[in-house]
């Protein structure tokens, strides 16, 4: 990198591995958040949840289509990255305070912080490179190694920071890695002056304004529109929900700009624009499976998979996450349970505000008339008796009258509790570890429903843990959110040595093959998730986590061959003073797939999801074919 490629694209590896660093530890845990009632979670239901993920997924890739804009015609490359890494670290830190209102303002933050970062970065490294060089994809397979050397590590710290405290500590360490990509770009911003461009739109082009007022506000009325005739059409309540319908539509007017963006192009640019198109609907349809890894693949993770851990040493407890009574509902009668002391049965109520580590002085008082064995330890005055490793049992305790609980049922028939703190900015009364005496000595305990203790015990054998320890686990996201970053830092010399055997042999793939081959390949992995959830009998019982790593070893490939391919293809085929808009419509694309990701990741992680997914991918795999050889003559004409 240092010695056959431009002096800058050193500085946007480490920028941008940074700022995936901070992306991958929030979104990796993002769903698990809204959705847990055991570890401190928002306890929200699966659909809900889906909704959440999917306009988040959504907007954090649509916003870039604005970012691309502005930085075209304001900012610049350099600055509209520098605001985007701001931005986005205040949100991962208001996300780092469990309330609502700040969960959502720190997910609108990321959004606008994205929509800066994302889309420039990307066009900056096309821009070190002159038209023809051949050490473009290249430049970009790199590239792309370092946003995965940042997901790799963001699992490897999200797990310990959630089973050592809890979620909203692992949100605040994103925002740090957000600092540290800031800070990165600023040491070096001299280095990147030639990848930069400054503000130039040509006269002919459309101006901002116009571009909010014909394009955007449509859009807008579009999308809320959408949204109250979908609540009015039980179809769409029953299925894709009306804020995914409303979205889809307000994304109409976008959709119609592009295509009026490529009628109205002169003959030089109009062949590259068109040739852009269908690569956006593969990566639309791409990512749309690929993101489905923190919500539907995690959903797998967590619920389907066996996920004991006890092969890993003690050394590195930090990353056993504690077994909670969720796990053994469908774990196989074999597994050790913990001791039955260590689970006090209490009204589902309670038992609802212990999972959310947020108890009221009323409950705890009829906690401590029904259960005297029970205490409280204090965790300050009694800190020396709360060792570390059970920091994430640790509970708040606040006055009555600021606990609020909501019962709601999902699509799926399961019920859920949400706690809520009002105001959100009370500070508790005291927080403390639940224990009792068994055997002598003071253990933690687990405040569980009656059909809670039924779960974990009602068709187990008599396999149980020692007292006061439980079962260890692999976090949900060390599979959802490792395996990909890993697979591709170690897949990429491999993909890129492939591709150039081929070009030395004189049967070099063209860019536009390779992105087919990455549709056929995403194809076969929706296969295998297929093949799981049918082995599993559709979560009747947990299966290995060898099936989730035969998956994202195979969509790894898929994406090697797909994804740097996109990016290198909108700097080759854009002409250069539409180059941020037109990565803000590869974005846009993305955004596209992630809403319907999101509407997918509410649902159960069934066989015939995946099949209906692998069916999806494959047609689109067709289309291209279809178009290859027009696609072909298009990146030839470029000298691309």
């Amino acid at each position: 990198m240092t010695r056959r490629h431009p002096r800058g694209l050193p500085t946007l590896f480490f920028t941008e591995m940074w700022e995936r660093l901070g992306f991958y530890i929030m979104v990796g845990i993002l769903f698990l958040y809204i959705t847990d009632t055991e570890r401190g979670g928002l306890g929200l239901v699966a659909d809900e949840a889906g909704e959440i993920y999917g306009t988040y997924m959504a907007f954090v890739y649509f916003t870039p289509f604005l970012g691309g804009m502005i930085a075209d015609r304001f900012l610049g490359f350099r600055r509209a990255v520098f605001l985007g890494g701001l931005l986005m670290a205040a949100g991962y830190f208001l996300l780092a305070w469990r309330s609502f209102p700040t969960f959502y303002g720190g997910l609108v933050c990321i959004c606008l912080g994205n929509g800066f970062f994302k889309p420039n970065i990307s066009a900056m490294v096309g821009n070190l490179y002159e038209p023809g060089d051949p050490r473009r994809d290249a430049g970009f397979n790199i590239f792309y190694m370092g946003i995965n050397i940042g997901a790799s590590f963001s699992a490897l710290l999200a797990a310990p920071l959630r089973n050592v405290w809890d979620f909203n500590i692992a949100f605040g360490a994103a925002g740090v890695g957000l600092l540290i990509a800031t800070a990165w770009l600023v040491a070096n911003w001299k280095k990147l002056a030639p990848a930069d461009r400054k503000p130039a739109p040509r006269g002919d082009e459309m101006s901002f304004g116009r571009i909010c007022a014909v394009i955007l506000l449509p859009a807008a009325v579009c999308g809320v529109g959408g949204y109250f005739l979908g609540a009015a059409i039980p179809f769409v309540v029953a299925t894709i929900k009306p804020v995914t319908f409303g979205f889809l539509v307000g994304m109409l007017p976008i959709l119609a700009y592009f295509a009026l963006l490529v009628h109205r192009a002169g003959p030089e640019e109009k062949p590259g624009l068109a040739a852009l198109m269908p690569v956006f609907i593969a990566g639309g349809t791409f990512f749309m499976i690929l993101h489905l890894s923190a919500g539907l693949m995690t959903r797998f993770a967590e619920e389907r998979t066996q996920r004991a851990a006890e092969w890993i040493p003690e050394a590195l407890w930090v990353y056993k996450q504690k077994a909670m009574p969720s796990y053994y509902e469908n774990a196989h009668p074999d597994v050790p349970r913990p001791d039955p002391r260590m689970l006090v049965r209490v009204p589902e109520r309670t038992a609802a505000l212990f999972g959310a580590k947020r108890i009221d002085e009323r409950t705890l008082a009829a906690l401590k008339e029904s259960h005297p064995e029970v205490r409280l330890l204090d965790k300050v005055k009694d800190a020396q008796r709360i060792p570390t490793e059970r920091n994430d049992l640790v509970c708040r305790v606040h006055r009555d009258e600021q606990v609020q609980v909501e019962e709601k049922t999902g699509d799926d028939g399961k019920k859920k509790i949400t706690v809520k703190i009002e105001p959100e900015t009370a500070a508790p009364l005291h927080r403390g570890l639940f224990v009792k005496d068994i055997d002598g000595e003071e253990m933690p305990v687990l405040l569980v429903s009656e059909q809670a203790f039924r779960t974990v015990y009602g068709s187990a054998s008599t396999a149980r843990t020692p007292p006061g320890k439980f079962l260890g686990l692999v976090n949900a996201e060390m599979i959802t959110a490792l395996l990909n970053p890993v697979f591709v830092v170690a897949l990429t010399p491999l993909v890129v040595a492939f591709f150039a055997w081929r070009l030395r042999k004189k049967r070099g793939v063209t860019t536009a093959r390779k992105i087919f081959w990455g549709m056929v390949i995403t194809t076969v992995s929706m296969g295998i998730m297929a093949w799981g959830a049918y082995v599993g009998g559709n979560g009747a019982a947990k299966v290995s986590m060898l099936w989730l790593a035969s998956y994202y070893l195979v969509i790894t490939v898929g994406e090697l061959c797909l994804s740097p391919m996109g990016l290198s293809l909108v700097t080759k085929l854009s002409p250069a003073r539409l180059v941020g808009l037109m990565m803000g419509g590869w974005f846009l694309s993305t955004a596209i797939g992630n809403k319907l990701s999101g509407f997918i990741s509410g649902l159960d992680p069934d066989y015939g999801v995946f099949v209906v997914l692998g069916l999806a991918t494959l047609a689109v795999a067709g289309f291209l074919f279809v178009l290859l050889p027009k696609l072909d003559r298009a990146i030839k004409k470029y000298g691309a």
